[in-house]
């Protein structure tokens, strides 16, 4: 397990370098998109229109923060269930999206969909929104304002911290964690 850094845009070489159980600071910017924003996107995939925002290459954060308080750039801002966003993240994924952040576990198909185009998924802590938060210096909403904490929101982040769940070899740290404690 070691520390590593990653600056969106990510490459291939980027997510061949990591291994499940990695920490990871990340600097620079990331998307958040829950469900919702979710399904526009690949509507829009589907009827062969742009997107409102380039994923290639890019990070989305599975979070929908509270409004910021006085002189905070965000609210509270913990990850969300990843395992709703399961039926459209292949399709990103084929169109360049390199990483994820949320908690829980991933579909088979997703994780196979993260092999065959580079792909990986990262768990941020869930409790510590607040602490989590603190990392995000700049929040923009980019689309879809009318799903409020669900909009597509532009975050610049700075040493915003993750652990690789699934790399793009197949690898699961949950899995490899249960298997640890069944011996």
């Amino acid at each position: 397990m070691t520390k590593k850094r990653l600056t969106p845009p990510l490459t291939d070489a980027d997510i061949e370098n990591l291994e499940i159980g990695d920490q990871v600071l990340i600097t620079g910017t990331i998307y958040t998109a829950r469900d919702a924003a979710h399904k526009r996107l690949v509507e829009l995939l589907d009827e062969g229109k742009e997107l409102p925002v380039d994923l290639k290459g890019q990070i989305i954060y599975y979070v929908g923060p509270t409004p910021a308080k006085p002189g905070q750039v965000i609210g509270s801002a913990g990850p969300t269930t990843s395992y709703r966003m399961d039926p459209y993240a292949p399709k990103l994924l084929a169109i360049g999206l390199k990483a994820m952040i949320g908690k829980g576990s991933r579909s088979q198909e997703v994780k196979d969909a993260m092999k065959k185009y580079k792909g990986c998924y990262l768990a941020a802590v869930g409790g510590a929104a607040a602490l989590i938060a603190k990392s995000i210096k700049k929040a923009e909403v980019i689309a879809y304002p009318e799903l409020g904490p669900e909009a597509i929101r532009k975050l610049e982040v700075e040493d915003f911290p993750a652990i690789v769940v699934n790399d793009c070899k197949g690898g699961d740290l949950y899995e490899e964690g249960v298997k640890k404690y069944q011996k």
